[in-house]
Parts: structure tokens; sequence; C-alpha cells
């Protein structure tokens, strides 16, 4: 089983980005562990501040992966690009956020993808990660 885990804008700086409410660990500090949880899974990430990116990804990898993990970011909540481009895939999509974007600010209560995506978690951290491959590899 082959899943893409990815990442959009400034979540490259988990860690130190709002620590409050994203947490004191960056990403790369984490991949290692969800590695170690998923052994038999092999489990690629990509992130990426450009939308362009994040959909070439998707389209490069939403034919022959196993599942797509995406946390677009406040992408989620502005691109119709990005749901376009879940909906074109053959790929299963879970989105995924570490808040709870429904204790947040409003603009963050709305989804732009979620419609066109496998199903949604939010809220518990970066656990949130492994809730969606353990969903993805339970089919």
């Amino acid at each position: 089983m082959k899943i893409l885990i990815l990442n959009g804008p400034n979540l490259n700086l988990l860690g130190v980005r709002e620590p409050g409410i994203y947490g004191s660990m960056s990403f790369d500090d984490y991949m290692p562990k969800l590695r170690e949880m998923f052994p038999d899974i092999t489990l690629e990430y990509f992130q990426s501040n450009i939308e362009g990116e994040m959909i070439d990804k998707i389209q490069e990898t939403g034919f022959s992966y196993d599942g797509i993990v995406l946390n677009a970011g406040a992408y989620t909540h502005t691109s119709v690009a990005l749901h376009d481009c879940i909906r074109a895939v053959t790929t299963p999509v879970i989105e995924v956020h570490i808040s709870n974007v429904h204790t947040r600010e409003e603009f963050r209560h709305r989804s732009m993808i979620s419609a066109a995506c496998k199903g949604v978690i939010c809220g518990f951290g970066l656990d949130s990660y492994r809730l969606a491959v353990s969903a993805l590899a339970n089919g």
C-alpha cells in the first residue's frame, strides 16, 4: 500500500508556528513516528506553499496510489481548484486538520474540499494523520 501525505501552506512551520494551536513538533520529526506505526505501508510526504504544486502532486499520484492524506491548510477554505482536482482523480483523499477548525475563526468553518473527499478528520493534533492513514489502510 502506498499513501501520499500532502501538506499545504505554512505547515512547513509546524513546531514553531502557533504551538498553542499546532503543537511543538515539526512534521519532519513526526513523519518517522508515523512510518513506525505503519511499517507495511509506504508513506510519501510532500509539502508546498503553492496551490498549483499541490494540484500537480495530486494529479501525479491520484491514479496510482492507494490514498492521499491532505491537509490543505488555508486552501481548504478557498480552493475550488483543489476540490476539482480531488474529484478528477480515482485515489481516495482524506482531508485532515491538526486543530478543530470548527472552534476557530468563522471563515475556517467552511471547507471547499470536504465534499470531494472520502472523509474529514480534525482536532486531534498530529494524530489526525495517523487516524487518516488507518482509515485508508482499513478501506
